[in-house]
């Protein structure tokens, strides 16, 4: 894989802070973490560098639309700031609640999302192996299903699976979280790209099309389901959204139940569990 470029303006403005501030006061508010500090741009964080590659990555290797990302700010324990474009539209979770959408709407944006996932899966792993990693496969992953801190990379989806078992060999799996998940574990997957967080919130619309997929701290390489199953990790109140991404996207049906089964049992695994660690000892 090609090497990541960060050329990105080392120029600074306003101090961060004042930035912030200023955006804070004067612009109207974004989701969690994220400032306007000006009519076109946004400054988000603090981010994982995960994000700063995902970004870079997709918007040179792909035409799925982005914002574009102008230079990154250091933070603490690792972190950065991204300041980036503001993408002018209204994200598709507010717009389908608020006014709701026709066929043909509905239609179009599937289309979108539909091209947004084959070009993402149609980008070539970095390695030969099943990997879970971030874009450069250098940095760690981060991902609310996880937990609150990073985890990985692992070198093997089987490494990944019993991450996401607690440490559960593959041989009692059945006895411990059932067939579902031994089933799904137990089998071969190819590496794809993922964005991991392909919810309509993440989804933004002008004039009845996908303007940009944003968010993308939650991005990497992952066993071709994840982006299937990661939708409907976080659940969306109309269901016309899961008939639309069933069509749109490959479906992963029997580890959607795996995975179901495992947010049920054992959630966020990224977080250490003394009960657990003890049982070790």
């Amino acid at each position: 894989m090609a090497r990541l470029s960060f050329n990105l303006s080392d120029r600074l403005p306003l101090p961060l802070s004042v930035r912030l501030r200023f955006g804070r006061k004067y612009f109207k508010c974004i989701p969690p973490k994220v400032v306007q500090v000006s009519a076109h741009r946004i400054i988000k964080g603090p981010c994982y560098p995960c994000e700063l590659e995902a970004l870079l990555y997709v918007r040179k290797y792909t035409k799925v639309p982005v914002p574009r990302v102008y230079r990154t700010y250091p933070a603490s324990e690792g972190r950065i700031y991204i300041e980036m474009e503001l993408v002018e539209g209204v994200n598709l979770a507010e717009l389908w609640l608020r006014t709701g959408l026709s066929d043909d709407a509905q239609t179009a944006i599937m289309a979108d999302l539909h091209d947004a996932v084959a070009q993402l899966r149609s980008l070539p792993p970095p390695t030969q192996g099943d990997i879970v990693a971030s874009a450069s496969t250098k940095e760690g992953l981060t991902d609310g299903r996880i937990g609150p801190e990073t985890y990985g990379p692992f070198a093997s989806h089987d490494a990944f699976h019993e991450f996401l078992r607690g440490g559960i060999p593959i041989e009692t799996t059945q006895k411990t979280y059932g067939d579902a998940v031994f089933q799904a574990h137990s089998k071969h997957y190819k590496t794809y790209f993922t964005h991991a967080d392909l919810v309509p919130r993440n989804i933004i619309i002008k004039n009845g099309r996908i303007a940009a997929i944003v968010d993308w701290g939650f991005s990497g390489w992952y066993p071709e389901y994840w982006e299937y199953t990661k939708i409907h990790f976080d659940a969306f109140v109309r269901p016309d959204w899961y008939k639309g991404v069933k069509e749109a996207i490959p479906r992963y049906d029997a580890e959607l139940a795996a995975e179901q089964s495992l947010w049920q049992q054992f959630d966020e695994p990224g977080v250490v569990r003394l009960y657990y660690r003890n049982s070790q000892n």
